[in-house]
């Protein structure tokens, strides 16, 4: 009986989890109608969502309104040697926290493979001059630990994004691998 109520549980909160993707701003009585629930029931599962940390909440605006023209993805192939230096509580890995604390345009940073490189950022900039600069800052301070940064520039004027970023559709895909 307890294992019927933890997958309930469980299916709930994905329930939960997948709406709040598609539109994070749903209210909660919204939810419980959508999920078929009471609302009580959706605000306190939404409560322990939050407290585990599996939902954070942020706004994902329209870049290209704001003023910016320019997302990029800069594939990193860090020197072999230095890749163990880049473990948590290392001093390169503090200096590369002091490096993300000056440059807030990172919005994503890590290790990873594939392509022939192990590291990735994506940037955002106002237009191709302030990512030169960029750039040029990453490549004065991070030269001795690099061999190589190949950009991948996506134009946030182009006619030819099919699909922002957004977590919607992932929302959706979601739903239907786990709960459907």
């Amino acid at each position: 009986m307890l294992e019927i109520f933890l997958t309930r549980t469980k299916s709930l909160d994905y329930k939960i989890l997948f709406e709040l993707m598609k539109n994070a701003r749903t209210t909660d009585r919204k939810l419980a109608k959508t999920i078929g629930v009471s609302q009580p029931t959706v605000t306190r599962r939404r409560g322990k969502l939050e407290n585990e940390g599996l939902i954070e909440y942020s706004a994902i605006p329209n870049l290209e309104k704001l003023g910016f023209e320019i997302l990029a993805l800069s594939l990193i192939n860090y020197k072999p040697e230095i890749r163990k230096d880049l473990q948590p509580n290392s001093e390169l890995n503090r200096k590369m926290q002091l490096h993300l604390e000056k440059h807030p345009n990172i919005i994503l940073a890590s290790s990873g493979s594939g392509k022939g490189v192990n590291g990735v950022a994506i940037s955002i900039h106002r237009n191709y001059s302030d990512y030169v600069k960029f750039r040029n800052d990453l490549s004065k301070e991070w030269n001795p630990y690099i061999l190589s940064v190949e950009p991948f520039i996506i134009s946030l004027k182009s006619d030819s994004i099919m699909r922002s970023l957004t977590f919607k559709h992932f929302g959706n895909y979601l739903k239907k691998e786990i709960v459907d």
